[in-house]
């Protein structure tokens, strides 16, 4: 069995839907499990919901407005008939949005968020099946919440992995093209959880783990994994082959081709990842496996915008040893801060962060009990792995560096604003 993903920008409308369509008319799909994303930019756009739920009532129902508009709009240029069961079918799931809003008596905001942005993947995979079916492909709509368990800490779950093996099992028999959502699952109270922004790759993953399967495939708008984010560099370049170690510290650093827990799996069971483009998916794009070189090796560069820096010290000026680390970490995981770099003196502690779930706030103003800080807002973490010593001169020269730490592979720095420009590489 092999696993297809395809991600929001590949189905973001009517025309790329019938390209999906193309691309499994051109390659294998029968004995496959396809994880499709919400389609286009509908995760903001529920996400918005959410927001206006908990802050703006006025702004709930145009919000609302604005995704069912969306979905209906490639429905009706998806199918000729208006009276197919697919508006039917459609509609009621947003009855269903109307009811959780109307009767929800629990407040806790990632709960909600987990209950409503993930039916805009169960829209798109409805969408997406019935279209296939009246393309001649067969297929099966399965529901991705029935197989995934994990615990209730909503929108970061953690798979419990018994049980979800169990139930994907049942999936080995099946021959047919089964298609299902990515990024959600559920708690053993069968309430929907998520896997993390960006956790169609994981999802795609974890089906594959549970299956042995042979290969999953990642369609992208992109030819592969490149060397650098091709809409922040210019003249990037493609890595043909990558091992998984290259990749998941490609993806802890950052870089947006893959989620940071998708490699995981895979490299367990040593089953081969493919990056392709959805554009051109007969090309062989980007191979990731187990210890295959660099090829070819090149430097590369990962940016992370919308980071914090901030430099912690007692307030007596007094070393900052492992009990204070301790305690400060602590602090930061309380509060779902995520450190992407570290780095201590004698008597100071600098952490660059991301502040996913709006907690900064909070984490200041505990830590101040017993600390200082000095913070810079909106700075960038770029990473250079595998650098040249021009590549650092460059960096150096044309910005602005708050930190830099330097190791055998990898060169990191902090630059005091967000990078927004192309950079010729």
């Amino acid at each position: 069995m092999k696993v297809y993903k395809f991600g929001g920008a590949s189905v973001k409308n009517a025309n790329g839907v019938k390209n999906l369509h193309n691309v499994l008319q051109q390659i294998e799909h029968e004995n496959v499990i396809l994880i499709v994303s919400a389609m286009g930019k509908m995760t903001n756009a529920f996400e918005n919901i959410v927001t206006a739920y908990f802050n703006n009532t006025k702004e709930l129902l145009p919000k609302i407005d604005i995704v069912r508009n969306y979905h209906y709009k490639v429905l009706d240029d998806l199918f000729i008939n208006k009276k197919h069961n697919i508006f039917i079918e459609v509609n009621q799931l947003f009855i269903e949005l109307s009811s959780f809003l109307i009767n929800n008596k629990k407040k806790e905001y990632n709960f909600v968020y987990d209950q409503i942005v993930p039916m805009a993947e169960q829209i798109a995979t409805k969408i997406i099946s019935t279209y296939l079916l009246e393309k001649g492909i067969k297929n099966n709509w399965i529901d991705a919440r029935e197989y995934i368990k994990t615990n209730a800490e909503y929108r970061e779950a953690k798979v419990v992995w018994e049980v979800t093996q169990k139930n994907i099992e049942k999936l080995k028999e099946r021959k047919e093209l089964q298609i299902t959502q990515g990024f959600i699952a559920s708690d053993s109270n069968n309430n929907t959880t998520t896997l993390g922004r960006e956790g169609s790759d994981y999802t795609a993953a974890i089906f594959a783990y549970c299956l042995n399967a042979e290969s999953v495939s990642i369609f992208k708008d992109v030819a592969g994994v490149l060397n650098a984010d091709p809409n922040v560099f210019n003249n990037t370049i493609l890595l043909e082959q990558i091992s998984y170690r290259e990749a998941i510290e490609m993806a802890f650093y950052g870089a947006s081709v893959m989620h940071p827990k998708t490699l995981q799996p895979l490299q367990k069971k040593e089953i081969p990842l493919y990056v392709k483009s959805f554009k051109e998916p007969k090309k062989d794009g980007t191979t990731v496996g187990k210890g295959v070189a660099l090829k070819p090796k090149v430097p590369c560069y990962i940016v992370k915008n919308d980071q914090i820096l901030i430099s912690i010290a007692t307030r007596d000026f007094s070393f900052m040893m492992e009990d204070n680390i301790s305690e400060i970490f602590t602090l930061l995981h309380q509060n779902k801060l995520r450190v992407n770099l570290i780095q201590n003196t004698a008597i100071s502690f600098s952490v660059c962060l991301e502040d996913k779930y709006n907690n900064f706030e909070i984490f200041l103003k505990e830590l101040k009990v017993k600390y200082k800080g000095l913070y810079n807002k909106n700075t960038s973490l770029l990473t250079i792995r595998h650098f040249e010593k021009n590549d650092v001169d460059k960096i150096e020269k044309e910005n602005k560096i708050l930190l830099k730490q330097t190791s055998r592979e990898t060169v990191q720095f902090i630059i005091e604003r967000e990078y927004k420009f192309r950079i010729e590489l």
